[in-house]
């Protein structure tokens, strides 16, 4: 064996250039190899045969690609065997170290520059703001002038937050606002208890819109208050919100908020953009918008939103073509033609200029026509690997997770340095963003669709357990058949997000995809149920109507027919919802449908209640607990329990009627079901009044007005109110009384409720003729009476037959009123009326000084409580029979004992209106 030596240490030289090859086989079918032909390979060749040793030289395109991270210095142009030109070529000297984000140079845009500087310097000076729009083309340069503004806003003290629109793969919490907000909030703080902190720092009412504008975790306590909430008023709170997070972020350091690509932002970002524009005006704060013109949402509308607030839109047009030769001439060493070429080609897009001179060849020939053609031919250039991994990083959208790329790719330890060296991609906080949307789109457009659609699927996949939404936009575009039920899962999430409008598009989305009837019929039946939520009971029947058609089975024909009963009763067609419902437990009953038989009752004894049917109302409650406990549905319990509530006051047993609303609003709390708590709460205050619990009632109902005026439900309002002042009226804070009887009134016209208007007449009439002032008491009373005839006797009639009989000063209307007030008691009415009107009839006697009457009423009174005596009527009842006693001259030790222990009775209790008479009593004596 020959062996080598050598005193000499061995040196290699390399030489290495880039471009297009043609690669095949060479040699015969005996012997056959593969090879590869072409200009770079030519050259490539000769630059080693020219680099000495240890030299490593490189081709001017090689350069030109990775110029950012090479230190490189320039040789004399080369004449090449085979090269009909000069080349340049380089020699290598070391790596350079890159920052994280390498953009490129600013130039030109100097006027935008000194406009945005003004606006920074007066918001400084005066505290008051104003919006900018920034407009233009696709990589025309938006995105990195406003990275100059940015820094103009810093340098002068400003906190800068940025928010980008994604057009897809948006991963759920980082939608543009809400991340750029979620910054003037936390900072960088990401932790439990810092968000936490920043909750608790949020004053009142704003706490619980301020917690769903920015995604964070809210306790149950506040989620069941923004349950309770209808559409209008989530909407309203949530403007509040911004407008009270944007003055107190810019109370502590003026304020910019960026909000890039709002061309993608659906209607509620951008009407909350609005709202942020126009509270700039009243504090130091400047929110900066940009989108291309093609899709520009600053429509005349959205300025009127946005208010008087000063708007500055800036146009970006191309760059000079000056300016675009000082940006090449910052991004390559020395022009040529090429270079010329480029900025020829590029047009005044500085985009579409970098990413030639970054990734083009060396030939002016070879200069792309578009960015599409570039991006494919910079594709063309990467690794197998590095290719695929790009290819699926554009599936996933513009922004996109590294573990999520790497589940696509099945490759647990791959990387994106590559394509951040290749300027296709950048970091982003802990993820990676394509560096413009347009470079993403043309990845995404050379995949072949047999290869995008499998990669959708595998997004999907792993969305499915994390983010409804994205795994149903996922199977969208990869037309699987799986992605209406998937956008059906999706509308679900956002519904119970309280996003009806966004839960609305999606299930519509669904059902424009689906095939299937069982689809179509789920989703047409979400509809249904969301336009229900948002008080739009015509089209909610509607929806449940089209569902019915389309149900292949009883449990479908049971949901739909559940459905157009629940509108039905709204929209106060009682009649026919109750022969719909009698249809739907059929079917129900058939299959022991358990939770549609705990709505079918529940809602049957909803519409007996209306009607008078009390035996029927409570039984039917008592069968939704008992399939509501059997179903384990806590939520259908709840609902129940206050129906039963519902059903034993209307019998007027209103001693089980406090206990099932109390343990319905405990529950509720426990859970919280917010919406059923406050339906709920104003009537455990108002049964709370007859146990004479009265200081308690008062906080109560105090509490129910608050949580029903910011959640926007007037009829639980209204109650509210009615209980709180009747209470006052017994404290005889008359007054404050009326105050909430005029705004009870005012609810009741708003919903147009004829009932609920007799009622705050009534006790307006109450309050002014305890307060002596009978003539209006009088007129008050006539006009609740008259509605009453209009709209039914049954629900107050004789509450106003009472007050007119008190305030009359004739004799014969007064006999005639009670007359017919007994009259209807005796008819059915419900248990309200058997309580004051017996004690409006009880008080007339004694100032009459009818005794006989009195003990009559009183007797009556304690017949209809018998089953379940209460401590109001108890107290009724013995001072009727005291005074009566008294009044027929009986001033023994046990009458006048039980005289001053009524005294001590309504003094404890806060019943001053009922105590004259007692007090005149105990001191004639």
């Amino acid at each position: 064996m020959r062996r080598w030596t050598t005193s000499a240490e061995l040196r290699a030289h390399i030489g290495i250039a880039s471009g297009q090859v043609v690669a095949s086989g060479t040699g015969s079918s005996h012997h056959r190899e593969y090879t590869v032909t072409g200009e770079s390979v030519n050259l490539a060749e000769r630059l080693t045969g020219r680099a000495g040793a240890g030299e490593t030289l490189l081709s001017d395109a090689l350069r030109q690609t990775h110029g950012g991270r090479l230190d490189c210095e320039v040789l004399d142009e080369l004449a090449v065997k085979g090269i009909d030109r000069p080349v340049r070529a380089w020699r290598l000297r070391g790596l350079r170290q890159r920052p994280a984000e390498e953009g490129r140079p600013f130039v030109g845009r100097r006027a935008e520059l000194r406009q945005f500087a003004g606006i920074v310097e007066g918001c400084t000076e005066t505290g008051a703001g104003q919006a900018v729009h920034v407009r233009g083309e696709a990589g025309i340069g938006k995105s990195r002038l406003v990275a100059e503004f940015r820094a103009i806003a810093a340098a002068r003290g400003f906190s800068c937050h940025v928010g980008v629109v994604l057009d897809f793969g948006m991963a759920a919490g980082q939608n543009a606002l809400r991340s750029a907000l979620r910054g003037t909030l936390l900072g960088d703080a990401a932790d439990a208890s810092a968000i936490e902190r920043a909750i608790d720092g949020i004053e009142g009412a704003h706490r619980v819109f301020v917690g769903d504008l920015l995604d964070l975790p809210q306790p149950t306590a506040l989620r069941a208050r923004y349950d309770a909430m209808d559409e209008a008023t989530r909407r309203n709170g949530r403007r509040e919100a911004l407008v009270h997070l944007m003055k107190r972020a810019s109370a502590e350091h003026p304020l910019l908020l960026i909000i890039e690509d709002v061309h993608w932002a659906d209607a509620d970002a951008m009407a909350q953009l609005a709202t942020l524009s126009a509270t700039t005006g009243d504090c130091p704060a400047i929110i900066l918008m940009t989108s291309r013109v093609e899709g520009d949402p600053l429509d005349q509308a959205w300025r009127a939103a946005a208010g008087r607030t000063p708007l500055l839109t800036i146009d970006l047009g191309p760059l000079r073509r000056a300016e675009a030769l000082s940006l090449a001439s910052a991004l390559v060493i020395e022009g040529g033609s090429f270079v010329t070429a480029c900025v020829d080609r590029a047009d005044g897009n500085p985009l579409f200029l970098e990413q030639l001179l970054r990734g083009a060849g060396s030939r002016e020939d070879e200069v792309p026509g578009s960015i599409q053609s570039l991006v494919l031919a910079r594709m063309d250039r990467l690794e197998r690997a590095d290719r695929k991994a790009i290819q699926a990083a554009s599936v996933m959208g513009q922004r996109f997770s590294l573990a999520m790329l790497r589940h696509l790719l099945g490759e647990p330890r791959y990387d994106c340095t590559a394509l951040v060296e290749q300027f296709l991609v950048r970091p982003e906080e802990a993820d990676y963003m394509f560096v413009h949307a347009l470079i993403r789109d043309g990845v995404y457009s050379s995949l072949l669709k047999a290869r995008r659609r499998e990669l959708h699927r595998k997004a999907a996949a792993c969305y499915a357990g994390r983010d409804p939404l994205l795994a149903a936009e996922h199977l969208d575009r990869a037309a699987d058949p799986g992605a209406p039920q998937a956008f059906c899962r999706a509308a679900e999430a956002q519904f119970a997000a309280y996003r009806a409008e966004r839960a609305r598009q999606l299930a519509e989305r669904g059902l424009m995809l689906a095939r299937d009837a069982a689809d179509r019929f789920a989703l047409t039946c979400l509809i249904g149920d969301i336009e229900q939520d948002r008080g739009r009971s015509a089209a909610a029947l509607a929806a449940y109507e089209q569902a019915l058609a389309i149900a292949n089975d009883d449990g479908a024909r049971c949901r739909a027919q559940v459905g157009i009963a629940s509108a039905l009763r709204v929209l106060d067609e009682n009649d026919r919802a109750l022969a719909v419902l009698a249809e739907a437990e059929a079917a129900a009953s058939r299959e022991n449908r358990l939770v549609e038989l705990a709505r079918i009752h529940h809602l049957r004894g909803n519409l007996y209640f209306p009607i008078g049917r009390i035996e029927g109302c409570r039984e039917q409650h008592e069968l939704a607990l008992k399939f509501a406990r059997a179903a384990g549905s806590a939520e259908l319990e709840a609902r129940a329990l206050g129906g039963l509530g519902d059903a034993f006051y209307m019998a007027g047993r209103l001693r089980s009627s406090h206990e099932h609303f109390a343990a319905c609003v405990a529950l509720c709390r426990e859970r919280g079901f917010g919406r059923i708590e406050l339906a709920n709460l104003p009537m455990l205050a108002l049964t709370g009044i007859f146990r004479l619990e009265l200081r308690a009632t008062l906080a109560e109902s105090r509490t129910a007005i608050a949580a029903a005026a910011q959640a926007g439900q007037p009829r639980a309002e209204g109650i509210a109110l009615d209980a709180a002042a009747i209470v006052l009226l017994e404290f005889l804070e008359l007054d404050e009384a009326e105050r909430h009887m005029v705004r009870a009134l005012a609810l009741a016209r708003q919903l147009g409720s004829r009932r609920f208007e007799a009622e705050g007449l009534h006790f307006i009439g109450e309050t002014r003729y305890t307060a002596g002032r009978i003539v209006e008491a009088r007129e008050l009373a006539r006009q609740s009476l008259a509605i009453n005839r209009i709209v039914g006797m049954s629900y107050q009639g004789p509450f106003s037959l009472g007050l007119l009989a008190a305030t009359t000063d004739d004799a014969e209307e007064r006999r005639s009123g009670l007359a017919e007030g007994e009259a209807l008691l005796e008819a059915g009415s419900l248990a309200h009326n058997h309580l004051w009107f017996r004690r409006c009839a009880i008080d007339i006697a004694i100032a009459n000084g009818d005794w006989d009457e009195a003990e009559r009423h009183a007797d009556a009174l304690a017949a209809f409580t018998a089953p379940e005596p209460l401590a109001w009527s108890d107290f009724i009842i013995a001072r009727a029979h005291a005074l009566a006693a008294h009044g027929r001259g009986r001033r023994d030790a046990e009458t006048m004992a039980a005289l001053r222990q009524l005294v001590d009775r309504a003094r404890s209790a806060g019943l001053k209106r009922s105590l004259p008479p007692l007090e005149a009593a105990v001191g004639a004596n």
